[in-house]
């Protein structure tokens, strides 16, 4: 859109790239003095009234860039009509400037990805073994049946300890057997044994001799 008021001109400009679902506006306001195109015109940026706010441009900051890039079209056309040059220039150089940022900022979401993908395949492929990961894996392996093999042992002195204790408990010394009054019964058991062997003996003989 293009306004013309006395001594100035009021250009807006929309600014659309295909990848980008919201346009950037710009207005460049125009001053012309007495003696243009003999002298450069003066010239400024702003937003529209109500501009919706765009994610790669934002003409408070890009202002200065954009009316720097103006220059060397301004200095080139001197003594001749420039505007709509100057027009042409700064739609250029605000899509290469929302082009750069948006390249950029794909750039970091890529980035971002590749890393989450590389998380991702870490879980999948474990830790890559090297050689002082192998030695210290050996090394707290070797502990480990060290400590299993020692826990073997001790369990297996305890069950032999308990094995002669019981034995010891079944075979009595011959003091064990006075102090508990088993001695005269088995004495008294050994004698009657024999007392009714001698009468067996004796019954066989006169039956014989009969």
């Amino acid at each position: 859109m293009y306004s013309r008021f006395p001594g100035q001109a009021v250009l807006t400009l929309s600014v659309f790239l295909s990848l980008i679902s919201v346009s950037a506006t710009l207005v460049l306001q125009v001053t012309y003095p007495d003696a243009y195109p003999d002298k450069p015109p003066s010239l400024d940026l702003s937003n529209p009234p109500n501009a919706p706010k765009h994610p790669y441009f934002d003409i408070q900051e890009d202002k200065a860039r954009l009316l720097d890039a103006l220059q060397p079209i301004i200095e080139e056309n001197m003594g001749m009509a420039m505007v709509f040059t100057l027009v042409s220039t700064l739609k250029d150089s605000a899509e290469l400037l929302i082009a750069e940022r948006q390249q950029a900022a794909q750039a970091l979401r890529d980035v971002e990805a590749a890393k989450a993908e590389e998380e991702e395949n870490k879980k999948f492929h474990g830790t890559a073994v090297t050689r002082e990961s192998f030695l210290a894996w050996r090394e707290r392996f070797r502990r480990e049946m060290e400590e299993e093999e020692r826990r073997a042992r001790e369990e297996k002195e305890v069950e032999d300890k308990k094995k002669r204790g019981a034995r010891d408990e079944r075979r009595m010394t011959g003091r064990e057997l006075w102090e508990k009054g088993l001695v005269g019964k088995v004495e008294e058991d050994e004698e009657d044994g024999e007392d009714g062997l001698d009468g067996m003996e004796r019954l066989a003989v006169e039956e014989a001799r009969v």
